[in-house]
Order: structure tokens, then C-alpha cells, then sequence
């Protein structure tokens, strides 16, 4: 039986270097069949990725205007050819063993989606260096993530048929598209949680992805709860809300498998020769 083809969708905005590093991950992975889809929010060309991996199945599609990420994933969706679909913020990244992992767990699932590790970086090269790192692990207990989801949607792997169901990602939802694709998902399909942290989180302390937003997202909050009954949920900042005894208590053991070292990209290397060259 021919493997099946797995559809990686990535919604970018002016992040060419992190999406690069991104790219290079899935270069990487010992599962090859993949169709590479990279939706550019209107933001700045993103050719170079076809240009630098041409071996990859890379579509890059172009969205007429900045509409934001849940927008551009469904734009994606569109495009999709394979059976299963995988999910990829543009900053987070992939150990190589990750896909053909995931695809080996949907053999009894509907979806499965693994554990993370979340590390913070510097810039050194044109090429992300880890400073600190943490494991994000938690049992997956259904009713408790209806108060706090510890589903991260990186990584996670799921059979196409799930929107035939479902439909696409709810816009309204913005900030917690992923809590309410989550919610929806278990609620009809089987979803496994993976303990293996083989998809990295991308976090910097500069004014990362996880900063001090939360009351900006109450709106978005309360329309989630109000869709899936949730009952009154709080915008704390993230890192207080792992420290909250009901989220701790449900952390988990997991397998490591990230060896830490960067993943240097071929628009880095390039952009290393080309700095070399203007100083030689």
C-alpha cells in the first residue's frame, strides 16, 4: 500500500528566516511524502523557499491581503492533495522523526497531536540559538481542557476527513482557533495525545508569541466559552497559568528527543556566504 501523502499547511507573515528554518526541519524528516503548503499573508516574498529546496513539494500561496493566521490556514486547506494533514506555526519547528511518529500513532486516531518542548533563543547567524528550554507535557484529560487546553496545534496530524465534519477553522475564534478546533475534534473523533515533546516552540523573551496580551483577547475568550459552554475562563498569562495547581498537577512524563542544536537553514548558509563575500 503507497504511503500517504501528508499536507503540511504553514500560514506565514514577514517571518522569511524562521519559516526557512522551518522548511529545512521538514527537509529533514525521515518521512518524505509530504506536499508543502506556505500560505504568505500578504507579507514580504517568500520565492526564496522554492528557489532554495527545490527537491521539496512546495506550493506557496499568496493571499490578496493581510487577513491574518486562521484565514490564511483555511486558505490552505484548499489547496490540500494528501490524506492527512499536518499543522506548523511558521516560527516552531519539527525533529526529524516527528511525522513518521504521528503517522505511525493515527493508526487508532482520528487525530494525534505530541508533546512540546517551548525554548527561548537569540539570533546568532540569521539563525536561532536555544537559551533555555522547558518541556510542555500534560495528560490529556478532556474535561479539564475545557478550563485550560494544553493542546498545541505544532505538529499535530490529522486524517483529512475531519472537515468534512467540521468545516474549516472558525475565524471567530482568532487567538483560540486551535482550543475550538480541540473542542470540536474530541467531541466527534478519536484524538490521541503523543508523549514524545518532538515539536519545538518557538518563544523569545524580546516580545515572543506568548507576551502580555491576554486582555486583548478576552473578546475572542468569552466567544469561545459562550460556543462550547465553557463558563468563565481567565486571560492569565500563560506562564502563571502552568503554575495554577489544577494545570500542574496534570503534567506528564515524556520522551525527549530534541538534541538542542540549532537548525541552520539554506537561506542562512547563503546569507553567511554572501556576508563573507562582501567582507573578503
Amino acid at each position: 500500500m503507497e504511503a500517504p501523502l501528508v499536507s503540511v499547511i504553514i500560514p506565514t507573515y514577514n517571518r522569511l528566516g524562521y519559516v526557512s528554518e522551518l522548511i529545512e526541519s521538514l527537509w529533514r524528516q525521515t518521512y518524505r511524502r509530504l506536499q508543502i503548503i506556505v500560505v504568505n499573508d500578504a507579507g514580504e516574498p517568500v520565492d526564496a523557499l522554492t528557489e532554495l529546496y527545490p527537491e521539496l513539494n512546495i506550493t506557496v500561496v499568496e493571499m490578496e491581503r493581510n487577513r491574518k493566521h486562521v484565514h490564511a490556514r483555511n486558505r490552505g486547506l484548499q489547496y490540500v492533495q494528501g490524506d492527512c494533514i499536518l499543522l506548523c506555526d511558521d516560527d516552531d519547528l519539527l525533529v526529524p522523526t516527528h511525522i513518521e511518529r504521528m503517522l505511525h500513532e493515527l493508526a487508532d486516531a482520528d487525530l494525534v497531536y505530541s508533546d512540546v518542548e517551548i525554548f527561548d533563543f537569540i539570533l546568532q547567524n540569521n539563525t536561532r540559538q536555544a537559551t533555555n528550554r522547558f518541556v510542555f507535557a500534560y495528560e490529556h484529560d478532556v474535561a479539564a481542557m475545557r478550563k485550560f487546553s494544553t493542546f498545541v496545534s505544532s505538529g499535530c496530524l490529522y486524517r483529512r476527513e475531519l472537515h468534512d465534519h467540521l468545516g474549516p477553522f472558525d475565524t471567530e475564534m482568532y487567538h483560540y482557533w486551535d482550543w475550538d478546533f480541540f473542542l470540536r475534534s474530541v467531541e466527534h473523533f478519536r484524538v490521541k495525545r503523543v508523549p514524545v515533546a518532538s515539536a519545538l516552540y518557538a518563544f523569545s523573551q524580546q516580545g515572543g508569541n506568548m507576551s502580555g496580551q491576554h486582555e486583548d483577547m478576552r473578546p475572542y475568550l468569552d466567544k469561545l466559552s459562550a460556543k462550547h459552554r465553557l463558563g468563565e475562563l481567565p486571560t492569565k498569562n500563560f506562564f502563571v497559568l502552568l503554575e495554577e495547581p489544577e494545570v500542574s498537577s496534570r503534567k506528564a512524563a515524556t520522551e525527549i528527543v530534541w538534541d538542542g542544536e540549532p537548525v541552520v537553514s539554506r537561506l542562512a548558509l547563503k546569507l553567511m556566504r554572501e556576508q563573507a563575500e562582501e567582507h573578503g
